[in-house]
């Protein structure tokens, strides 16, 4: 634990791509996966924690290098990039709002399958108090969004991601997946049932989250990082990276451990961890409640306010927020959060359709880093190729998955 707590306050800006990665649509992507295919799908997490570490690196390494953010840059340099910045805008935009309603949905009742463990008396209550803590969540966050700032919002964030971190693997040492799983899980291979191709989908749109690597430039401004601190970003890349890996794996290997050849349904948020409490009891429960919250909560800061960031760089390249414009567009962003609260719909499906949604920016967002990167102006330190080549398996990996999704959703 000392050592994970030196890790997470060593964080940069990495503490916001752990934000917008594990939310809880990572969550419930990877309890749906662990369990329908076991550890199957471990290969997928593998690919996307290497290529999104990569591109992590890229993008603020991009900023360090030529002081542009990635909008601004695509809108100075390319022909069309106007247009291509404005098309990631919208898409991540629709994506990342789409994902901040799915959050508050599952963290509201979360904190309300929390209470009824111990209060069941509250279950014929449900609708309004689940409503009552969406507008208690989402009304304190924006109240922190508006009179915070850059490391306020650090602090608070590295909060969650240390409890989410600690829960998650805490509960892990008590439905541990088979050994053999997981070496299984490492083997490439989609599994031939109904749904695998959108859960493949929904995998992908979470854990290569378009909006961190747009994101990152504007977070590495904020945090006021010069040339001279590009070896910090890299080990902030590579740890973001790690950190992603571990802790969605372990949400996967509970769900594995507990769930898997059950043959058991994901409707409801307590579904997610009902079977735990027969092999753990309902303190391990608990725990693993507090982790799937604070990934809710380590989400909502970074999803209120991607819309503002993005357009402050399509603008002008700098950080924004503490405008009138960044003000109003988080309120909406907050009402529009509702949604799953107020008109009573289900949030794990809501959250898996969402994530789905986030995979089709992520082909132009790579694409667009892959030429910012290789322009002959940009003088890029170590091997240049080497990055290239892993960046291009993630556009490959990436235009895959989104095909599939496609497939899978219209068929």
């Amino acid at each position: 634990m000392k050592s994970l707590s030196n890790l997470v306050r060593g964080f940069g800006p990495g503490i916001f791509a752990i934000g917008y990665t594990i939310g809880t649509g990572s969550v419930t992507s990877m309890i749906v996966a662990g369990n329908s295919f076991g550890m199957e799908l471990l290969w997928v997490l593998v690919l996307s924690c290497l290529f999104t570490g990569t591109l992590i690196y890229v993008s603020g390494s991009y900023y360090l290098l030529t002081n542009e953010t990635l909008l601004y840059a695509l809108k100075k340099h390319l022909p069309i990039g106007k247009f291509v910045a404005i098309a990631i805008l919208v898409s991540v935009a629709v994506g990342q709002w789409n994902s901040l309603v799915g959050i508050l949905g599952i963290t509201s009742n979360v904190i309300f399958e929390l209470m009824a463990i111990y209060f069941p008396q509250l279950q014929g209550y449900s609708y309004l108090i689940v409503l009552g803590l969406a507008i208690l969540i989402i009304g304190s966050f924006y109240y922190l969004m508006i009179r915070g700032n850059y490391s306020s919002f650090e602090k608070v964030l590295t909060v969650f991601v240390f409890i989410m971190a600690i829960s998650f693997l805490f509960t892990l040492i008590f439905v541990f997946p088979l050994p053999s799983q997981i070496i299984l899980g490492l083997i490439p291979e989609i599994p031939n049932v109904s749904g695998a191709g959108v859960l493949v989908a929904a995998f992908v749109g979470t854990t290569m989250a378009s909006a961190t690597f747009v994101s990152r430039p504007m977070f590495v401004q904020g945090k006021e990082w010069t040339i001279d601190e590009y070896a910090k970003h890299r080990k902030d890349s590579i740890t973001a990276a790690i950190l992603i890996f571990v802790v969605s794996g372990a949400i996967m290997g509970v769900a594995s451990g507990s769930m898997f050849g059950q043959e058991r349904e994901i409707n409801s948020v307590l579904d997610m961890s009902a079977t735990l409490e027969p092999a753990a009891g309902k303190f391990a429960v608990s725990i693993f409640f507090a982790g799937t919250l604070c990934a809710g909560l380590s989400s909502i800061f970074p999803c209120l306010m991607i819309v503002p960031l993005m357009i402050g760089d399509f603008r002008a390249g700098k950080l924004d927020v503490s405008s009138v414009r960044f003000k109003v567009i988080t309120a909406i962003a907050s009402v529009l959060a509702l949604s799953i609260p107020l008109f009573g719909f289900n949030p794990i499906k809501g959250q898996i359709f969402t994530q789905v949604i986030n995979v089709f920016a992520l082909p132009l967002v790579i694409l667009s880093l892959l030429i910012l990167w290789n322009r002959r102006s940009v003088r890029v330190p170590g091997n240049r190729w080497g990055i290239n080549v892993i960046m291009l398996g993630a556009l490959i990996f990436a235009l895959i998955i989104m095909y599939n999704g496609l497939v899978n959703i219209f068929s």
